[in-house]
């Protein structure tokens, strides 16, 4: 393609597509780069398992936010530490 080709709305057209296109290519290249580091992750199970409890956390955080009369926020926190302590080993 000429340098001068993209002069006109045409042009700009053009370059604009081309320009998603890269960016899409270049984000598909790290997320598969980030897909490839987790599958050869030994502790994936585990992994998976704390982004289902943080999951379920922000969940409740943006319900109570949502909701009206919910359970202060730092009472929430203290709540789940306290039954996060209590199942721990040692305690």
């Amino acid at each position: 393609m000429p340098r001068d080709a993209h002069r006109g709305e045409d042009g700009q057209a053009v370059l604009l597509v081309a320009g998603l296109a890269d960016l899409a290519l270049t984000t598909c290249g790290t997320a598969l780069q980030a897909v490839r580091g987790l599958l050869g992750r030994s502790d994936l199970g585990e992994l998976a398992t704390q982004g289902q409890q943080d999951l379920r956390a922000r969940g409740r955080l943006a319900l109570d936010r949502a909701g009206a009369g919910g359970e202060p926020h730092m009472e929430a926190l203290a709540r789940h530490a306290r039954s996060g302590s209590a199942g721990g080993a040692g305690d």
